[in-house]
């Protein structure tokens, strides 16, 4: 427990009941008596539509976990990129004006911004730190401009050149940039056009989220275990960076071959092609069991005998750990990876499971093969390994301690200007 508790502002275009990190985090922060206000939109994630439940109650989602939610409206994500554009737009102007309207007569002793895409929320933060003389934190999971032109919305050499100016904007007016993986550090240091003290750029990884990490597994009610199949799962958003053609392909290879069973759960803007491609294809061996809350995922897993993380390859991915690969790891489950950079390294340094190179539908076939063919208790050591591993490197715990002391340090240093 810190000294005295803060009164401490989250930022973030995601929230619940959108299934988001943040959400663990700003309960944590709560249960350990800090004051916490949220400043995000409405929930649409990962749909593209306003959540049914918010639309008939909105009141029902003005406080979560003791800390209060301040909602702003948003133009919902769609299905399609110009709606994404102003889904993102929207949203960072309704809560540099509107949102920090609704803040006012509020102190914050710091500001936390939970930057995935994208980065203007980082805007009404940086806004909301000046108005309150707050130091502001950016957790930086994802890299822009790169990322717009790694996922093919944005390609226009002028446009991303634009963005980048954006970015170096905000990461010079930031306090500190909270970096989720080591790859980050040289992306992110070349917008820092200003000199930044080292001590401002900080590796804050992921953690799983409480639901893997508990002492006892719920029994799964969306699949039952099946001893007589290899059943790999793959858990999370459903879109065009998680290369799902190549997943598909591989599926389709070992029919006949191998008694494998791909599970994938999940939304988002693949999920219809990826209906229509298990149907025109045949695959049998496919199951798509849609969207469901992250409580589920932990029984869920334990049916799984191997648990699938895969990206598209690019040198913005490669230095992405996606989230769902600690959630994995803290399971105890083997992993396979179709997957390139630090995510890959991680895999291969746990011991947790096989990797192959991003985008190989043939490697990924193999090493798929290769698992199924392990002994069980081997495949029980490579889960122990990775859960190991977790603990040593990504124990919640240590990582919010070291937050507030962060939080301490940087409100004395503001202090002191």
């Amino acid at each position: 427990m810190l000294e005295s508790k803060r009164n401490i502002l989250v930022v973030t275009q995601y929230f619940w009941p959108e299934n988001m990190r943040i959400n663990d985090l700003v309960r944590d922060l709560s249960e350990k008596g800090h004051n916490v206000t949220v400043l995000t939109g409405v929930p649409n994630y990962p749909e593209g539509r306003i959540y049914e439940g918010y639309r008939n109650s909105p009141t029902d989602f003005v406080e979560y976990a003791g800390a209060t939610v301040v909602r702003v409206p948003l133009v919902p994500r769609g299905k399609h990129n110009i709606s994404l554009l102003l889904n993102y737009i929207s949203f960072f102007c309704a809560a540099s004006t509107l949102g920090l309207w609704k803040l006012r007569g509020k102190k914050f002793d710091a500001v936390f911004v939970y930057a995935v895409s994208p980065i203007m929320a980082a805007i009404p933060a940086l806004l909301a730190g000046r108005l309150k003389k707050a130091p502001v934190f950016i957790w930086v999971l994802d890299l822009w401009p790169e990322t717009l032109r790694a996922v093919g919305v944005l390609r226009q050499p002028f446009l991303l050149s634009v963005i980048g100016y954006m970015v170096s904007w905000i990461y010079n007016r930031t306090d500190y940039l909270l970096l989720q993986s080591h790859g980050f550090l040289e992306s992110v240091k070349t917008y820092c056009t200003k000199p930044i003290e080292p001590e401002r750029l900080v590796y804050f990884p992921s953690w799983a989220e409480d639901d893997f990490c508990a002492s006892t597994t719920p029994i799964s009610t969306l699949l039952q275990r099946d001893d007589s199949v290899f059943t790999v799962v793959f858990a999370g958003n459903l879109g065009e960076a998680q290369d799902f053609p190549a997943i598909l392909d591989a599926a389709q290879s070992l029919v006949g071959k191998v008694a494998v069973r791909w599970v994938l759960v999940g939304d988002g803007r693949m999920s219809a092609w990826l209906a229509e491609q298990v149907g025109a294809r045949k695959l049998t061996n496919v199951l798509l069991l849609g969207r469901h809350p992250l409580e589920e995922m932990p029984g869920l897993f334990a049916c799984a005998d191997a648990l699938l993380v895969s990206l598209k390859t690019n040198d913005v991915f490669e230095k992405t750990i996606p989230g769902k690969v600690q959630a994995y790891l803290a399971s105890g489950r083997p992993i396979l990876g179709m997957i390139n950079g630090e995510a890959a390294r991680v895999i291969d340094e746990s011991g947790a499971g096989l990797s192959c190179q991003s985008g190989n539908a043939l490697q990924l076939a193999e090493i798929t093969r290769r698992l199924a063919a392990v002994d069980v208790d081997q495949r029980v050591k490579m889960g122990i390994s990775g859960r190991e591993y977790y603990l040593k490197n990504y124990s919640k715990p240590t990582l919010l301690a070291r937050l507030e002391s962060l939080f301490r340090a940087a409100t004395l240093r503001k202090g002191s200007q």
